[in-house]
């Protein structure tokens, strides 16, 4: 139900894009957070957005350098990554709140996980 896509092998100082993308059944997406997770470390909560009144929210590690945004049309999530750094290395999650309807017109509210992307910083 979700695709994160766009991690790869960045230089220390440069840019990435990720994106989570919500198919099937699902109707619209109503709150999304992005976490990572490095070898050996917790997952981390690192971007959340509210696509009902775009209000975010950021790590103090990446603040100023991330940016979390949503194409609702496309129910497709974006993390727009700056100024990477090698600490910013892990595999990258989205988490999202869906909404749609079974199969008796119900609404029905669904958590999902995407697969994880991997990001890779080089120094």
């Amino acid at each position: 139900q979700l695709q994160a896509s766009g991690g790869g092998l960045v230089q220390a100082g440069g840019s990435l894009r990720l994106f989570c993308q919500a198919s099937g059944r699902v109707s619209s997406i109503n709150a999304v957070q992005w976490y990572r997770q490095a070898p050996g470390k917790e997952r981390e909560l690192v971007a959340a957005i509210s696509t009902s009144g775009g209000s975010t929210s950021y790590a103090d590690s990446v603040k100023g350098r991330f940016t979390i945004s949503t194409d609702n049309a496309r129910n497709t999530v974006y993390l727009q990554m700056n100024s990477l750094k090698p600490e910013d290395t892990a595999v990258y999650y989205c988490r999202a709140d869906t909404l749609y309807y079974n199969d008796y017109g119900a609404p029905v509210v669904a958590a999902y996980w995407g697969q994880g992307t991997l990001v890779t910083v080089s120094s």
